[in-house]
């Protein structure tokens, strides 16, 4: 999932899309109403692919906590509401993110990720990504090896012919001489 042009922008409701630069900001669109508007460089924006929360040992970003929510929902909305009491919140979220430093992430922040991950979701932002089953991808590895392990031996032919051609072709020379 690729988040690098999805913005947050303080003091602005929602998420933004980036689509293109002027001269002292960047014109964002609305995810919520696809309006068009500018952001000033005056204004703080952050990439959610820069975002992360913070975690017991080290921070988790917002795209691997974006990866498991849509994991543990099968691709669907978030089954708490950010409009849920404040423990539901945190029960659901530690589900989803047991190594959240629960002290310094407060319950407004756990919202905000909720409300974000659904309304991404609704806009097709993230999706889950379909994995080949393992016997194919082994398949095709194994495939791709044999045809490079082939290339490798007609090279090596190739090289040795080669080899032969130039020792007669200098034998001749000698034999002319």
């Amino acid at each position: 999932m690729d988040l690098s042009k999805i913005l947050s922008i303080s003091g602005k409701g929602g998420l933004f899309e980036l689509i293109g630069q002027t001269k002292n900001g960047v014109v964002v669109e609305s995810l919520i109403d696809a309006k068009r508007t500018p952001a000033y460089s005056n204004q703080q924006i952050s990439a959610l692919e820069e975002i992360s929360i913070y975690g017991i040992d080290e921070d988790i970003p917002l795209t691997e906590i974006f990866g498991r929510i849509l994991k543990m929902e099968n691709g669907k909305e978030t089954s708490v509401s950010a409009k849920d009491s404040g423990a539901d919140i945190r029960d659901y979220f530690s589900d989803v993110v047991p190594e959240y430093d629960e002290e310094r992430v407060y319950t407004s922040d756990i919202k905000k990720v909720l409300k974000w991950y659904n309304q991404l979701l609704a806009k097709g932002k993230i999706k889950i990504e379909k994995e080949e089953p393992a016997s194919t991808s082994e398949k095709a590895t194994g495939d791709t090896q044999k045809k490079e392990e082939t290339a490798v031996v007609e090279k090596e032919e190739e090289t040795e012919a080669k080899a032969e051609v130039d020792s007669s072709v200098e034998e001749d020379n000698e034999s002319k001489d």
